[in-house]
């Protein structure tokens, strides 16, 4: 008997952690050992960025570590300095950040230092990189805007700090809030739309006015939507003539109110996704002015063991779902509201990222990076070379009709024209006259005017930096006959220094294999090819490489193969 019994202890035993997994896995609970770990010999300073097939992650001895999505060191890179907890990524890789002394620093995916600038201070939020690579920077109470290369465009100060750090809007801009109750709304020319409101705001969310995604709308066609610290929720009215107001006096809608405390809040189309002080998520519909739907995260059971929420709180909503990340744990949501999966992260040090890939990548209190596999689902994302493509365009790449006396008729006015637009660039004050003088610049690149002149636009062009002008500068390197002309398309590509369509880096190749053999031509595609591999890394450089060895060739002419050569040797 007692046999028996001993028996069916041990077949009680075996069976036991089964259920307990089928339990946990119907209820939504992961609880796997990590995907894979690695050592970063240091506390991680803020939630890892991941980008680009990599992770990245800023750690409080100075260091910038990146791995790849398998788990593979890839590169280690030192601020010699403290730098602050935010670390940006631009779609091709490039991580942005600063030193506590307000040194701002580029390093490209390969872990290469860029350039660095000067700022007034250290960052106070993480960069926001806009639709054509132009980064808007905060310190406390400043906003700068760089071009990708580092070119500064425009500066803003304000009288007061920032309450809550700018975001990307809908329409290319940012929104953000300041301790005196200001919303701003600065387009990407440094031009704002200001409310002021009696309450102090928790949250800002821009939406776009239909349901479609990745379609880029005119700042009239945005919704700002403001959560309060005391749940109230209201939408703010934007006019058509919203960048030349000084304050608004648009109309403010109130919704229906949250019942517990806004903590973090993403938007999707007119849709609100909201996690709140008591550990529950709802969905709510602007347009139906109503929540449809309300869900424990991990966070309900942390607090009704703790009786107080951890503060800081990220939230994702994509096609796949809606995700709750915090420093204790991570949940997933359906569309619908249907939990699909919790987990809880033991000694975390900074709020866990969630990939693409459908992996949770945490950095640990244990000086450890872990990446766990949460998901299969991949998220589908329309990607370039390098990362997502941007969901809308500035219009930079398309001259605009021009207004009457706007093009300058003779060449004195096309002359002085040209020399007030590089003052002004030079000083890093584009502000809101880039729209106007990016249009008359590709006119006049484009046109039947002096060589002198084409040169001087086109390479005005290069300093203002935006992506979207590629297409125009190819375009000229392709269908012009002078060398001259050919060479300022050229070297204006490698002053905006980012490629992420490899359109450019292509260009080049095909016109080594056709055969061009002007000198000139030839050394300036090894110099912005140069530029464009340092910039971008692999695997635009791979390509950028071997265009170099083509051109180091002894069959090619004496100036381009130094260049070349000097090009290779900075890459290594």
């Amino acid at each position: 008997m007692r046999f028996i019994f001993s028996i069916i202890v041990i077949l009680w035993l075996s069976v036991s952690p089964v259920f307990s997994q089928s339990n946990a896995r119907e209820q939504g609970l992961v609880t796997s050992d990590p995907y894979w770990r690695q050592a970063l010999g240091g506390a991680v300073l803020s939630l890892p960025s991941v980008q680009a097939q990599s992770a990245v992650v800023a750690l409080d001895g100075g260091n910038i570590r990146a791995y790849s999505t398998a788990g593979t060191p890839m590169w280690n890179y030192s601020a010699r300095g403290r730098i602050s907890p935010y670390v940006t990524r631009s779609r091709e890789g490039t991580s942005y950040f600063s030193r506590v002394n307000g040194i701002f620093i580029a390093v490209n995916r390969a872990g290469r230092e860029l350039w660095r600038r000067q700022l007034d201070g250290p960052l106070c939020a993480r960069v926001i990189t806009g639709w054509d690579g132009r980064l808007f920077v905060p310190t406390d109470k400043k906003m700068y805007c760089y071009t990708a290369s580092g070119n500064l465009l425009w500066t803003r100060t304000f009288d007061e700090s920032f309450l809550i750090n700018p975001v990307l809007d809908r329409s290319g801009g940012i929104i953000c809030a300041f301790n005196n109750n200001e919303i701003y709304r600065i387009d990407p020319y440094g031009s704002a739309h200001i409310w002021m409101l009696s309450n102090t705001p928790a949250i800002l969310i821009s939406l776009t006015q239909n349901s479609t995604q990745n379609a880029a709308q005119s700042p009239s066609q945005q919704r700002v939507v403001v959560l309060y610290t005391d749940g109230a929720i209201e939408e703010l009215g934007v006019s058509e003539d919203w960048y030349t107001a000084a304050h608004s006096d648009d109309r403010i809608t109130a919704m229906p109110r949250l019942p517990a405390r806004p903590l973090a809040a993403t938007g999707r189309g007119s849709s609100i996704a909201v996690t709140m002080s008591d550990g529950k998520t709802v969905l709510l519909s602007i347009d139906e002015r109503k929540i449809l739907w309300s869900g424990d995260s991990h966070m309900s059971e942390l607090i009704n063991r703790r009786g107080r929420p951890e503060p800081e709180v990220e939230m994702l909503f994509d096609e796949r779902g809606i995700y709750v990340l915090n420093k204790n744990g991570a949940t997933g949501f359906s569309h619908e509201g249907r939990r699909l999966w919790f987990t809880f992260i033991p000694d975390a040090a900074s709020v866990p990222a969630f990939g693409n890939d459908g992996v949770l990548y945490s950095g640990g209190r244990d000086w450890i990076l872990y990446a766990y596999k949460i998901e299969d689902r991949v998220l589908p994302v329309r990607n370039a070379l390098y990362g997502p493509i941007a969901e809308g365009s500035y219009g930079m790449g398309r001259p605009r009709p021009p207004e009457p006396l706007e093009i300058p008729l003779n060449e004195y006015e096309t002359k002085r024209k040209l020399e007030e637009i590089e003052k002004e660039i030079n000083a890093g004050r584009m502000s809101a006259n880039e729209p106007e003088w990016t249009s008359f610049l590709l006119h006049i690149s484009a046109g039947d005017r002096p060589i002198q002149f084409r040169i001087a636009a086109i390479g005005l062009l290069g300093k203002i930096g935006s992506q979207e002008t590629i297409p125009w500068l190819i375009n000229i390197f392709n269908r012009d006959n002078e060398p001259f002309i050919k060479v300022a398309a050229i070297n204006a590509i490698g002053e905006i220094g980012v490629d992420p369509n490899g359109t450019a880096i292509q260009t080049f190749s095909h016109s080594i294999i056709q055969g061009v053999k002007d000198d000139l031509v030839l050394t300036a595609i090894a110099s912005a090819t140069g530029a464009l591999c340092r910039f971008s890394g692999p695997p635009l450089s791979e390509t950028g490489i071997r265009i170099l060895n083509m051109i180091a060739a002894g069959n090619q002419p004496p100036m381009a193969r130094r260049q070349a050569g000097r090009e290779l040797a900075s890459l290594r």
